[in-house]
């Protein structure tokens, strides 16, 4: 019997959210220069003229995963958090604990974290001091750290490059997560160190 056009667009729509997904994990662990279409299909167990009928090239594929990424889910989180009444202690506190619970729980997270630091570094035009901090990710983070200086509960320095180093940190432990079966892991506490004055750790 047919499939229904219903079910056909059902089953389009979760092939091309297959895809997504597992290129997500693909292009965090082997890069974007080091991805083959061809490798990239045979991982997802598809051919590589199914992969073509849903993305144009590596590149539009790519760059709907990043759009996907710094549009989620975890964008607006760390927006909404920005935004609270809370202390930038409290938000610190609730930022580090939900990305090492993520981290040490979800892979596919690991995979986003990393594609995030790869795609804001590949963007990365080194001529101006502040060029490098694309994502929303650091923006809504330098925005805390400014929140954290003036109430001085965070140390002193430049917002964005303290995000870059707390967010820096976040990155090693996503990739340890990927390439490493076995790795010790450091606590909520220990990341929000980073980024808070002894007094208030």
């Amino acid at each position: 019997m047919p499939k229904s056009p219903e079910r056909c667009q059902e089953i389009r729509k979760e092939m091309r959210t297959k895809i997504l997904h597992e290129s997500m994990l693909y292009f965090a662990r082997n890069g974007f220069a080091g991805t083959k279409i061809s490798d990239l299909a045979k991982s997802i167990g598809i051919g590589q003229g199914t992969l073509y009928l849903y993305f144009n090239s590596k590149e539009d594929l790519f760059n709907e995963i990043f759009a996907m990424i710094d549009s989620g889910k975890e964008t607006q989180k760390l927006k909404l958090l920005a935004e609270l009444p809370l202390s930038a202690k409290q938000k610190i506190h609730k930022l580090s604990k939900f990305l090492m619970d993520r981290l040490e729980k979800d892979e596919m997270f690991a995979a986003m974290i990393t594609l995030n630091a790869q795609a804001t570094l590949e963007k990365n035009d080194f001529a101006y001091e502040d060029s490098s901090y694309q994502s929303d990710w650091y923006q809504y983070t330098a925005q805390i750290i400014e929140q954290g200086q003036k109430e001085k509960s965070v140390v002193a320095g430049s917002p964005m490059k303290l995000a870059d180093y707390y967010w820096g940190v976040v990155y090693l432990y996503s990739l340890k997560k990927l390439f490493t079966a076995k790795y010790e892991t450091i606590s909520a506490h220990d990341l929000e160190r980073i980024l808070l004055k002894d007094n208030e750790k």
